[in-house]
């Protein structure tokens, strides 16, 4: 017998003090461009249909609910730059991401859920959630955030900068963009330490 098909719900929601964020990123695997991350506290009255892990969404709905949500939640997004992430490396910047995230909001959460096994500092109280981004409806709604203001900030580079395929594969290591990388060489928007475009420094 098959199982049922697992959707975030408000469970882990209900179990903490309000007002509560959920908090996700995007772009920790791409070698070039930033890291992303969102912080979003959802309206229990009004939560867009549809939420999920955006990985598990169409461009076309991700973009759709990016909007929804936006115009009922409170929506705070932060940025971990290349520069940083080769400094202090990609956790730390992610972490830098979601402390960002969260100071943007227009109000100061009680609870903070992030997705993973790993928390950033943040002025309020916070849970890790392994998997979070498949289990709760506010870290769902963050992964949507991150994954397309991310997206679309690497659309727009890709006008600057063609030949690389951001525009298809948003700064993650194709074939294509390794193969531009060898003939086109590296942007200021690479991640020199990242595997491939450190051996071409080499």
């Amino acid at each position: 017998m098959q199982s049922a098909k697992i959707a975030p719900d408000f469970s882990f929601e209900s179990r903490v003090d309000q007002p509560v964020c959920g908090i996700d990123e995007a772009g920790r695997g791409p070698i070039a461009g930033p890291v992303v991350a969102a912080a979003v506290v959802l309206d229990p009255s009004h939560v867009p249909s549809g939420i999920n892990d955006s990985k598990m969404l169409s461009r076309s709905k991700r973009e759709s609910l990016f909007q929804l949500i936006i115009s009922t939640g409170v929506v705070g997004v932060g940025f971990g730059s290349v520069a940083e992430i080769d400094e202090v490396n990609i956790l730390n910047a992610t972490d830098f991401a979601m402390e960002r995230a969260v100071s943007q909001l227009k109000l100061v959460p009680v609870t903070a859920l992030v997705d993973g096994n790993h928390v950033p500092k943040l002025p309020c109280s916070s849970r890790a959630i392994i998997n979070g981004d498949k289990r709760s409806l506010s870290i769902a709604a963050a992964s949507i955030v991150a994954k397309v203001t991310r997206d679309n900030f690497m659309f727009k580079l890709a006008s600057d900068y063609t030949g690389y395929g951001w525009e298809r594969n948003v700064g993650y290591p194709t074939k294509e963009h390794i193969k531009a990388l060898g003939s086109l060489g590296i942007t200021p928007h690479h991640r020199k330490s990242f595997g491939p475009v450190a051996r071409l420094l080499d």
